[in-house]
């Protein structure tokens, strides 16, 4: 009699990603080119690794004094004390009066992984999740009422997390087997919140829209959580800010911030991360996702902080020993090459100084590049203005193409760009910059490429 797989009922998964790059192997075409690496990419069409890394690299491969022994639940001690002094300053307030700390992470969002967790057993009544970044998932936003109205997860199918009715402004909705945009958003689904997502561009102006976030956090209900992504690329007026904590604090909302690669925005490390002194000044409480292998170019090293900013030391601590408990459960102990390179790095004074030059460096050839495709585009006559190009911030950037116009650049110019039109532009070098443009150009005068 054969025996019956218990694997039998399972289904393949739905694809998250790397469709279009399997798409792009797949391509005979000699002028292919792929332009959503999640890395930064070098001139030379290499993912881009900070100078003084391969050097710690050596050094500790040759270090015959480092014990490799487990390290302790909390992570490597003087990695997150590192990272915090990078992320709010050596003498800022919370530092100075022993309120903020963290917990050595793996991977990404390992930090969503474990604040989610703790966020699920100590704010019970905080179920629902509102995801506000930059990115925008290619022609699924939704319309519809002014407030949205949640509906329970049904008892029949924990699964289902569904939206009733939507607000006037970009939101995923998320129902039982759909799949948020943003990778955290899957943590937070998959432990049972209610997960709405927002995006802060506005595809129809070209630009970040600051009135997205005023209008979520004073529509959204009381105890809700943040998650929010490229806060600081909005531009923020004072009031628009004081009109932000206001709504924050008397809603009690929890803020959760992600801060993907501090310094690669504008290039200052203390200008990217600079919006976090507007919560910390206002007493807020709050986590912070700090992943760090990209600054740093080690993107096989994922390595992180889940950083805890409390109102005292004593909260500090309690929250701290909760979540120790908790990696038992996800990862017990965190791996330690990766930290060990950034810490070498960031303990030295002049390792640091050399890590934060080819950091300018690598965010001043963005710049350029940016400035250069506006430019060709404005030589080839190409209609419309291109200023959001250079107007936005990092090196993931919206071309502010329509979905017609990317399906003619994807099928007809063999340029593999995400239905959003949200390229890296560190994938555009000398060598292919001039086909590119050309390329765009030909989009938009295309009346293939027309709505």
């Amino acid at each position: 009699m054969p025996t019956l797989s218990v694997f039998l009922d399972v289904p393949l998964a739905q694809k998250l990603e790397g469709s279009l790059l399997k798409t792009y192997k797949q391509d005979d075409c000699p002028k292919k080119i792929f332009l959503a690496y999640r890395v930064c990419m070098t001139t030379e069409g290499q993912p881009w690794v900070s100078s003084v890394v391969p050097k710690i690299r050596l050094q500790i491969s040759q270090d015959p004094s480092l014990n490799y022994e487990y390290m302790p639940m909390m992570g490597m001690k003087s990695f997150t004390e590192a990272s915090l002094k990078l992320l709010f300053g050596k003498y800022n307030q919370v530092i100075v009066e022993n309120r903020v700390g963290g917990v050595h992470t793996v991977g990404d969002n390992g930090a969503f992984q474990l604040g989610a967790q703790f966020l699920k057993i100590w704010r019970k009544d905080s179920r629902i999740v509102y995801i506000i970044s930059s990115k925008k998932d290619g022609g699924q936003a939704k319309h519809g009422h002014p407030f949205p109205v949640i509906a329970s997860p049904s008892a029949s199918d924990p699964q289902t997390h569904s939206i009733t009715c939507l607000p006037p402004f970009p939101l995923y909705q998320l129902k039982g087997g759909c799949v948020p945009t943003e990778s955290h958003g899957l943590v937070f689904q998959d432990m049972g919140f209610t997960v709405c997502e927002y995006s802060l561009w506005d595809s129809k102006q070209l630009c970040m829209d600051p009135n997205v976030l005023l209008d979520v956090a004073e529509q959204a209900p009381h105890g809700c959580i943040f998650v929010i992504g490229n806060i600081g690329d909005c531009k923020l007026t004072q009031s628009q800010w004081a009109r932000l904590i206001a709504s924050m604090k008397s809603k009690q909302i929890f803020p959760f911030f992600d801060i993907p690669y501090q310094g690669l925005s504008t290039g200052n490390l203390e200008e990217d991360t600079g919006f976090l002194q507007y919560f910390v000044s206002q007493d807020f409480e709050f986590f912070c996702s700090q992943s760090l292998s990209k600054i740093f170019g080690i993107y096989d090293e994922g390595v992180g902080v889940l950083v805890v900013v409390a109102l005292n030391n004593q909260l500090l601590l309690c929250v701290l020993s909760q979540l120790m408990n908790l990696t038992q459960a996800l990862w017990l102990n965190p791996p330690t090459r990766g930290a060990r390179i950034i810490t070498s790095i960031l303990c030295n004074p002049a390792l640091q100084g050399e890590w934060k030059q080819s950091l300018k460096e690598l965010v001043e050839n963005i710049m350029l590049i940016k400035e250069k495709v506006k430019e060709k585009l404005r030589l080839l006559g190409t209609p419309g203005s291109w200023d959001h190009i250079t107007d936005q911030n990092g090196p993931q950037s919206y071309l502010g193409l329509n979905s017609q116009k990317v399906e003619y650049l994807v099928k007809k110019k063999h340029i593999y760009i995400p239905k959003n039109g949200r390229i890296n532009f560190t994938c555009i070098n000398a060598w292919n910059i001039d086909y590119i443009t050309q390329s765009i150009n030909e989009a938009v005068l295309s009346p293939e490429g027309s709505e």
